[in-house]
Order: C-alpha cells, then sequence, then structure tokens
C-alpha cells in the first residue's frame, strides 16, 4: 500500500462529473490498483475513489487514474508531505465471534436446547436453492427445519419459508416445520414467522459455549 499526504484538488469524470476543491488529504493506491482519497473527517469513507481495475499515471504534478469504463479521478498535487509505500502481505479477513457458522455448531451440537427428546438428522442439508442450516427430528419424529442468523429480520424468515415449500414437497420428510433461531429478532421478524407458523427461538451464544453459569447470577 502506498501512502501519500498530499496539497490536492480532485476532479471525477465520467457518468457524472465532482469536483473536490484544493486541500491537504490522504492518497491511498493499493495493492489491488485502487485509489482512494480521503480527508482528515468523515470515518472511514473516501471523498472520492476509483476501483479497479484501472490504470494510474503520474506526473510531477498530476494523478490520472482510468478504469475500463473511460472514467478518470484526476488528482492534482500542489505539494507532496508525505511519500511511502507499506507491503501489508496477505490479509487473513475478519473473524467475528459469534457469527451464523459458530452458532450452527453450537446448537448442533446441543440440539436439546429445542426441547428434550430433539435429535439431530445434518447440518447444512441440501435443497434446490441452498442448503437448511440444521435439520432435525422432533420427540414425534416430525422434521424440523432451523434457519439461523445472528440478527433475524423479515428477510430470514423469508428463506426460511422458501426452505420449507420446497422441503414439504419431499413425501420421505414432509411435513416439516420451521424454527427461526437467532441472537436477535426483530420484532416485525417475529411477526412474520408466527403468521406462517415458524416458531422463534432467541439464541444464548454465550450459554451455548457454556460460559453463562445460571447458579452464578444473582436473578
Amino acid at each position: 500500500m502506498r501512502l501519500v499526504v498530499a496539497r490536492c484538488s480532485v476532479d471525477y469524470i465520467g457518468r457524472l462529473t465532482a469536483h473536490l476543491p484544493l486541500a491537504t488529504r490522504l492518497l491511498l493506491v493499493k495493492a489491488d490498483g485502487s485509489v482512494l482519497v480521503h480527508s482528515d473527517g468523515g470515518s472511514y469513507k473516501p471523498l472520492n475513489w476509483m476501483s479497479p481495475p484501472c490504470a494510474l499515471v503520474e506526473t510531477d504534478t498530476t494523478w490520472t487514474v482510468t478504469n475500463k469504463a473511460g472514467e478518470q479521478l484526476v488528482i492534482t498535487i500542489e505539494a507532496v508531505e508525505h511519500d511511502s509505500a507499506h507491503d501489508l502481505g496477505v490479509d487473513p479477513g475478519l473473524v467475528k465471534d459469534g457469527v451464523e457458522a459458530h452458532l450452527q455448531r453450537l446448537l448442533a451440537e446441543q440440539i436439546q436446547t429445542l426441547g428434550d427428546g430433539y435429535r439431530l438428522v445434518r447440518r447444512e442439508y441440501p435443497t434446490p436453492i441452498g442448503p437448511v442450516d440444521i435439520l432435525c427430528r422432533d420427540p414425534e419424529g416430525l422434521a424440523v427445519a432451523i434457519e439461523i442468523k445472528r440478527r433475524g429480520e423479515i428477510d430470514g424468515v423469508e428463506q426460511l419459508t422458501r426452505y420449507l415449500d420446497l422441503l414439504n414437497r419431499d413425501p420421505l420428510l414432509a411435513p416439516v416445520r420451521g424454527v427461526f433461531a437467532a441472537q436477535e429478532i426483530k420484532p416485525q421478524a417475529r411477526t412474520l414467522a408466527q403468521d406462517r407458523g415458524i416458531a422463534c427461538l432467541v439464541l444464548d451464544y454465550d450459554a451455548l459455549r457454556g460460559l453463562d453459569n445460571k447458579e452464578d447470577r444473582l436473578f
């Protein structure tokens, strides 16, 4: 990554035009070829940028960045205060704690969270439109499809509804009922789920990991 602090003006020429007047800004040139223009405010979002694939042509006073559509980001430089390059290597990516894969694994291992007598059939049960997070059987032996989200919203209920429609066409499984499980379920999602006969389950991530000891609670 190359970091340049420069007093510059910026013009974007393409489907629309935009102009940033002369000021001191941070210019980022990333290894993927993208060029971003940042100010000292506005949080993480750049003032303007050009996404790859694009080509950067430099002179002493001008950077011209052109993408494959012919749009240009023209940076006119009055003065450079800092210019450095750094090899950051390959980034492993963000690893979130409590993501859906973790919740799925923990719930599959502790399927009794749904109640006594439940048994796991399979994680990632395949359907023509994607895998159901968990398929299990209730104490009566009936199939139950579980969709797991960190935050339960209407889109998740719609997704589970589509899965249930397909699963209930399989005579070896039908009837299949649904459970919408999440760490937090939005009121609108809960209302839609209940209207469609889908049960809702709020997951306690710490309890599933064994970090929440009920005996240590005051209330």
